[in-house]
């Protein structure tokens, strides 16, 4: 057999159906545990490109409807009734206090800029309401424990939007690969993700629109007068978003995390700038961290908002005795001189999450991303963040407060 000969094969149905066994509901489970013609009244809270994207595929389970449209800007309420419940009338709103007190509203989802994760994520736990909540889960450290608080002693379902923990191929290299030292003792994890057209458009300066509340858009943020830039691609300031090192770092940090079975990293550096794109953004258009861990490893994340032909988003697990290259359409385990073997899946990772949070809610499966998962990917953020911000080496004291780096000067005075 030829050693550099690439073997692929599909994921067999047996083996997808038992790694995805908590990420699905049968008709008769969800019969049994909520009744044959029952559907989860969900309220969308967020109705951008993302959260646009999640709720079609909750609607698509077929086990939930859609009761309540909450966004600040009117004109997005309106698309999001147009193209995701079309002939249908749920209730609109842009205050989520009004939304909380739907009757209708058993869950919400919850696709707001990354300041207002915690915010209003602690509104919705409060109100003893199911969560789904996209990452990441919180802006700044110093925001964890509301969010622990709140989720406290309550009997509702929070799943965090890291899809990769749904997705049945991860489980399957995890738990095959991974989890049975076939890499030997692993080194490095490199996590790679570039190109995003949206994020380098050009941008125009607009009035704000009579339909958009501001200051709800502001929150906890340095109030300031209204940028449509600002508003429209929120990523790009640190007040409101992380960039790459929120929006990318999140994912890949998390599935490096949860193949390795460690929660934190020991410290971090990073390096980067804004290299091309000086449209008046803040955050980086190309960044590279380092994460180091206990476990002897680096966690090895690179990123950059311009077009790199060729290179796909992945993580790759480089080890003593094989590599592990997974994206989110495969992946590709190669032994010490031994031939490769892929593995390509049509799984939809969005699919697969928002049913495993429609089944955590039903009791028949254990949420797949819970709070202490998100918080985990969370402090990789942070800590990546505050190195680069302050151009420093960062890492956690023992009782998880930040030293030796600081967050943008901005938003840490407003602190």
């Amino acid at each position: 057999m030829n050693p550099q000969k690439n073997h692929t094969r599909s994921l067999s149905r047996r083996k997808f159906l038992i790694a995805s066994t908590a990420t699905t509901l049968t008709a008769a489970s969800w019969s049994r545990a909520a009744g044959a013609n029952s559907r989860i009244g969900v309220a969308l809270v967020g109705c951008g490109i993302r959260g646009h994207e999640v709720m079609s595929r909750v609607l698509a389970t077929n086990r939930a409807e859609l009761r309540c449209i909450c966004d600040i800007y009117d004109e997005h309420r309106r698309l999001a009734r147009e193209e995701l419940v079309a002939g249908q009338s749920p209730f609109e709103t842009a205050a989520i206090e009004e939304a909380l007190a739907h009757p209708g509203v058993d869950a919400v989802l919850l696709a707001v800029p990354d300041h207002l994760h915690v915010t209003l994520g602690v509104m919705v736990l409060k109100a003893n309401k199911h969560l789904y909540l996209e990452k990441p889960i919180a802006h700044h450290p110093d925001e964890h424990a509301a969010l622990v608080d709140a989720a406290k002693d309550r009997h509702v379902v929070l799943q965090c939007g890291m899809q990769q923990r749904s997705g049945a191929h991860y489980r399957q290299a995890k738990e095959e690969i991974v989890d049975k030292g076939k890499l030997g003792q692993v080194l490095f994890v490199r996590g790679v993700w570039h190109d995003f057209p949206r994020q380098r458009r050009p941008f125009k300066s607009l009035p704000k629109p009579a339909g958009l509340d501001w200051e709800r858009f502001l929150g906890p943020a340095p109030k300031r007068p209204f940028e449509w830039m600002r508003y429209d691609s929120w990523r790009l300031f640190p007040d409101y978003g992380g960039g790459q090192l929120s929006d990318i770092l999140t994912h890949w940090v998390d599935v490096a995390q949860w193949f390795m079975n460690e929660a934190r990293p020991l410290d971090a550096v990073a390096t980067g700038g804004i290299y091309r794109l000086n449209d008046g953004r803040e955050n980086p258009d190309t960044v590279s961290a380092i994460l180091r861990y206990a476990k002897n490893w680096n966690f090895n994340f690179e990123c950059t908002l311009l077009p790199m032909p060729g290179v796909k988003p992945h993580v790759a697990f480089f080890g003593t005795e094989g590599s592990l290259e997974i994206s989110r359409a495969n992946y590709i385990f190669r032994a010490a001189r031994k031939h490769a073997v892929e593995v390509k899946v049509t799984e939809n990772l969005d699919g697969a999450h928002a049913a495993n949070w429609l089944a955590a809610i039903a009791g028949t499966a254990p949420v797949n991303a819970d709070l202490a998962a998100g918080l985990s990917a969370c402090d990789a953020v942070h800590l990546a963040r505050a190195a680069y911000w302050s151009g420093k080496r960062a890492h956690y004291d023992g009782q998880g407060k930040l030293i030796s780096a600081s967050m943008p000067a901005s938003r840490a005075a407003h602190s």
